[in-house]
């Protein structure tokens, strides 16, 4: 059963980097949670691929933040929350399209910006420390 595993893995996680490559471009895809995902797959699959994603520079921190305290560092929910809103405005605005296909992407939208920050910016001990420092 392990023989069937690591390929199915393995696909996977290139399946969730591509589409993280996508959503760089594409606003309806957000790029972090993907990338996030393909290294978790990764990490099943192949520990090679996965320590070569860690050592990303642009990538690896956010993957090391989140499987270490699960956090999304705040600079990348800016970004992605600034690039979501930016990409898909000129077309809902000036685009003739179908009002469904409006309300789909709308809802998609804020799906990833509801996914993206449902998470803590730092970790606890973190924030904990800094209020115990006012106090």
């Amino acid at each position: 059963m392990q023989q069937f595993k690591r390929p199915l893995y393995l696909a996977a996680g290139w399946l969730a980097l591509l589409l993280g490559a996508i959503g760089v471009a594409l606003p309806l895809l957000p790029t972090t949670p993907f990338v996030i995902l393909a290294a978790f797959f990764f990490s099943k699959g192949s520990e090679r691929l996965h320590q070569k994603l860690l050592n990303q520079p642009t990538f690896g921190p956010i993957i090391k933040a989140w499987e270490k305290y699960h956090v999304i560092p705040h600079k990348v929910k800016l970004v992605s929350t600034t690039m979501m809103i930016t990409m898909v405005s000129y077309p809902l605005f000036f685009r003739p399209f179908a009002l469904w296909l409006k309300v789909l992407v709308i809802f998609t939208v804020f799906y990833g910006m509801w996914f993206v920050w449902r998470y803590r910016s730092e970790p606890e001990f973190v924030s904990v420390a800094r209020y115990m420092d006012k106090v």
